[in-house]
């Protein structure tokens, strides 16, 4: 009957002590037909950290190699039925079992043969009976330490599993996140030649890694020079610490440039001490765009703003100006300062893009300005721009109260027939009171009826009245493209000014380049009070033939016309030597670059503040050497 694999030969499990490993020890396997044998070999290699099992015959040893792993098996040569070679020769024949290091176990004669047979089948040793204790003990430790050793090898390799999984996942994780940023990674040598080139770079800067691995970081010119240069100084710097940042230009290869904020890590090999450069790049076109836009937009905002305070500050000045009385002034200015109002309020729910004609003419309705039951309109569905619904806004406000005062309107039967069509690059209204009573042209054109032409441009043969019996009829065009260039009717040419009447503007001919004719009216107001003679430009064609053909001595140039910028304007008076500020709600930074020396006159303008700043300029003309400073006259 087979000897228990599991017991020891006191019928109980080996004896095991503390071992360095005692959830995996080491195992050696004996096997033997006689139970004495193995309790008395298994005594002698006893030790922490080994574990023996008995087989009793060849069928069950090889049952146990198939189910433990064994560092040396101990076979004894002569067993019934099969013995040690035959057993020996079957595990050879077994990938699980052929590695297992064999030592025969004998009482036989040393015979060479037998010897040689033993070492065929694959034995490393003889153990020969009786057992020499040292011997045995001296062999058992050689393999005792192998199997430690393979065990450690095998902890190691488990745990190099492991850490390589890990690594991988990490490296997926890496590479994914890599691919998949918005961000462009870029890693490249101490030479700024690219080794590493993920495909968030390819999508960011059109160019594949397969075109770009092995270059040098700006060969090709998709890199401005400048940050070149300052990646190149990261890397020759040395340094870790601390945080590399720069912006940097990209051409890509469609012609498109990006703008890119480029984050720098600098990378040291421990190995060998050699640097690398870690590159994180963020494509910030857009977010640039948007702060340009922004920019733009709050600096409109600003220009609208105080061009719409200017008109206030103007519709302010010329209203107390023609005022009799305090009462007067007060009605008048008040009702045009909320047809102004409301023209803004259309505005603001289209976003200053285009106002419905009909929507203003139901604004002047609501407001009392015009009655619904004695008003008939016809004509076509009309988008005004907004410059022109302020200006009509104002018209409109007018033409209501001068018919309710002295028209149609101030009797119980009169009506208006208000109707418009669009002609050639302008809109023709058309304003005629029936009904009321017997209307004459005024003696002096007030500010109502330069209120009305200003809605025009400022253009009178835009404007035209006649005056019936039966009532006034009003023709207005509102120019919906660039005006032509004529010269104002307020143009006037002057001679040269007296050096003697600089500070009060005597004689002297300014131009006024701005396209809000009332804003143009106050200020040409202004400025022939002080004693000089004005030409008003609203254009900049306009302002360049007037520059081109009259003796202009000085200049005052608002800084947006139409929508349109002034550079043009602004190197057309350097060109000739005109000295001249800006009169703008714009702040510098949206003006035309390049005359930082310029003067700028902030809208809403206050006389007092106007007119030193053009007699210093004309003050500074007068001085200047002459060779230094000749005026070109054409």
């Amino acid at each position: 009957m087979p000897i228990s694999t599991k017991k020891s030969a006191s019928g109980a499990a080996p004896p095991h002590r503390s071992s360095p490993m005692p959830d995996n020890p080491i195992r050696f396997l004996i096997v033997d037909d006689i139970r004495e044998n193995m309790i008395a070999l298994e005594a002698l290699l006893r030790r922490d950290g080994l574990r023996v099992d008995f087989a009793g015959s060849a069928a069950e040893a090889l049952e146990l190699m198939l189910v433990h792993d064994y560092a040396l098996a101990f076979l004894d040569v002569q067993m019934p039925e099969t013995d040690g070679f035959e057993l020996a020769e079957l595990m050879r024949g077994s990938e699980r079992t052929r590695q297992i290091p064999i030592i025969f176990v004998t009482a036989a004669d040393r015979d060479e043969r037998r010897r040689f047979k033993g070492f065929e089948v694959g034995a490393l040793d003889y153990i020969f009976k009786p057992i020499d204790p040292v011997i045995l003990q001296s062999k058992a430790d050689v393999f005792f330490m192998i199997g430690r050793q393979a065990r450690e090898l095998e902890r190691q390799r488990d745990e190099l599993r492991v850490l390589a999984h890990h690594r991988d996942a990490a490296i997926s994780r890496l590479k994914a996140h890599a691919d998949n940023s918005p961000l462009a990674l870029v890693e490249c040598d101490c030479r700024l030649t690219i080794r590493s080139w993920s495909q968030g770079a390819e999508r960011m800067f059109g160019v594949g890694a397969d075109q770009m691995l092995g270059r040098v970081i700006g060969e090709q010119g998709w890199l401005a020079p400048e940050a070149t240069a300052v990646l190149r100084s990261w890397v020759q710097n040395g340094t870790s610490e601390g945080r590399h940042k720069t912006e940097a230009r990209v051409s890509r290869p469609d012609g498109d440039m990006i703008h890119c904020e480029v984050f720098g890590s600098i990378l040291r090999d421990p190995s060998d001490g050699n640097l690398s450069l870690s590159l994180q790049v963020l494509d910030v076109t857009e977010r640039q765009r948007a702060e340009e836009m922004r920019s733009l937009l709050i600096g409109e905002l600003n220009h609208r703003i105080k061009n719409t305070l200017a008109n206030v500050q103007a519709i302010a000045r010329q209203t107390l100006r023609q005022a009799k009385s305090l009462d007067g002034f007060e009605q008048g200015f008040i009702g045009r300062l909320q047809a102004l109002s409301r023209a803004h309020s259309i505005l603001s729910d289209v976003t200053w893009t285009s106002a419905p004609l009909d929507q203003l003419i139901d604004e002047q309705i609501r407001a009392g300005t015009l009655d619904p039951l004695r008003l008939t309109r016809h004509g076509p569905k009309v988008q005004l721009s907004p410059e022109n619904t302020l200006r009509l806004a104002l018209s409109l406000h007018e033409l209501g109260t001068n018919a309710a005062k002295y028209g149609a309107l101030s009797t119980p039967n009169g009506i208006i027939d208000l109707s418009w069509h669009q002609g050639e690059a302008c809109l023709v209204l058309r304003w005629e009171e029936r009904g009321g009573p017997a209307v004459s042209p005024p003696e002096h054109k007030g500010f109502g009826m330069t209120l009305i032409h200003a809605s025009a441009g400022g253009d009178d043969n835009m404007v035209k009245a006649e005056w019936h019996e039966s009532g006034v009829i009003w023709t207005i065009s509102l120019p919906l493209g660039a005006a032509s260039p004529k010269q104002s009717a307020d143009n006037q040419a002057a001679p040269a000014p007296d050096a003697g009447k600089i500070g009060s503007l005597g004689q002297c001919c300014v131009l006024v380049v701005e396209d809000e004719p009332l804003v143009a009216l106050d200020m040409s107001h202004e400025l022939k009070a002080a004693g000089a003679s004005v030409n008003i430009a609203r254009n900049i064609d306009q302002a360049l033939q007037v520059i081109g053909t009259l003796e202009i001595d000085v200049a005052m140039l608002d800084g947006n016309l139409s929508g349109q910028p002034v550079d043009d304007v602004a190197l057309a008076l350097a060109r000739h030597r005109i000295p001249f500020c800006f009169v703008s709600g714009y702040g510098r930074e949206h003006l035309p670059q390049g005359f930082q020396h310029v003067p700028v006159v902030e809208k809403p303008f206050r006389a007092e503040a106007l007119l030193p700043v053009l007699t210093e300029l004309m003050h500074a003309a007068a001085i200047r050497p002459t060779s230094a400073t000749p005026v070109i006259r054409p």
